[in-house]
């Protein structure tokens, strides 16, 4: 419960959660509201935020609104929701539901993109504005009875080359060593200004990966200093930065999903809204970088999340336009409506299991 009351006693940790997560979601609806107006469908209501309504206009035929609850939006087009067309003042070719499959998957998929371009925009701004921070190969503790402890590794020590292979960033040490088979290799190390070689016979060792899980790989033991070079980036490279971090966190995440499916990351680290908001208060604490960077975590998480080919979801309209593509006959509207119930209840229930998780965490 303490999360709940340093949440309301900070305003500014509440305007960050909602400006998060409510901007995310309204990112998401406009990139659904863009594909529409780009092939002519008409819009019935553009509503940011969920509930009743606080505020409207009617701009032509479509009312913009904005709505009692900020986390949600929605994109009412012609012919999604009612079967309702001239009756409400559009025509039949405005309607959705008249349109080809692989217009309807476009519309669909525009959404989900929609987030990983804001991702993608987000990398790149904090690239090109604050450069692209390196851990370097600098060495940190060492574990007690380490090869690299026998082989006479200091704190301190930078490491130049492995094996004759340059090395400029930490990243790199682990890789290398793993994939070494065990065999004996050759430190190049900088010590008090002067280069020395040093030969290291890596042992297999456990390890946490980053999603918790103990694996064995071929390991030194030693750990880095956080020694960090910060590199100027011109908008070119800051452009491919962004596509580089971007498409990291889409294979962490996938990755993720992945392991959860399987079984082989407990169900126990699943949050829901919850946790995501006490990550976005703690981040907004820590800065505006910090923020934005979870900022678009959470856009990737997203737009991945909402093309998974769960019916109710963008991904399982996705799948229906692909079957209807192949079969070359629309999926039967009463099978939908029964899957998209199933759907609608199997978010429901991982919501709830979700929310149940983040309540359990205050008690460990």
């Amino acid at each position: 419960m303490d999360f709940i009351i340093s949440i309301f006693s900070h305003l500014d940790s509440v305007i960050a959660i909602i400006l998060v997560l409510g901007g995310l979601i309204f990112i998401h609806e406009l990139g659904h509201f863009l594909a529409f107006r780009s092939l002519g469908v008409g819009i019935v209501t553009f509503s940011i935020g969920m509930g009743p309504k606080i505020w409207g206009v009617k701009k032509g035929k479509t009312t913009y609104q904005i709505a009692a609850f900020p986390f949600g939006g929605y994109v009412a087009a012609v012919g999604e929701y009612s079967k309702d067309v001239e009756e409400i003042g559009f025509t039949q070719e405005e309607a959705v539901s008249n349109r080809p499959a692989w217009q309807r998957m476009y519309f669909a998929f525009a959404g989900p993109f929609a987030n990983l371009l804001t991702a993608w925009a987000i990398y790149t701004l904090l690239a090109f504005t604050s450069g692209m921070n390196i851990l370097l190969p600098q060495v940190g503790a060492l574990l007690p009875d380490s090869p690299a402890m026998s082989a006479g590794l200091q704190e301190k020590d930078l490491i130049v080359a492995i094996d004759g292979k340059t090395v400029s960033s930490w990243n790199e040490v682990p890789d290398i060593v793993n994939n070494s088979g065990g065999k004996t290799m050759k430190f190049t190390i900088e010590r008090n200004n002067e280069n020395m070689d040093v030969l290291i016979d890596p042992q297999k060792m456990p390890r946490l990966n980053i999603f918790g899980e103990e694996e064995i790989a071929w390991l030194i033991g030693i750990q880095p200093m956080g020694t960090i070079r910060t590199e100027e980036l011109g908008f070119a490279a800051s452009l491919k930065q962004g596509v580089t971090q971007s498409w990291d966190m889409i294979v962490l995440t996938l990755t993720g999903l992945k392991k959860m499916v399987t079984g082989s990351v407990s169900a126990d680290s699943v949050g829901g809204p919850l946790l995501i908001g006490e990550m976005i208060a703690k981040q907004a604490e820590n800065g505006i970088v910090s923020l934005l960077l979870l900022t678009a975590l959470i856009s990737v998480n997203l737009g991945l999340l909402n093309l998974l080919p769960i019916p109710i979801l963008d991904g399982g309209l996705i799948f229906f336009c692909l079957v209807e593509m192949i079969i070359r006959r629309p999926v039967p509207e009463k099978l939908q409506e029964r899957l998209m119930q199933l759907g609608a209840l199997l978010l429901i229930a991982l919501m709830i299991f979700a929310t149940f998780n983040d309540i359990m965490r205050w008690f460990r």
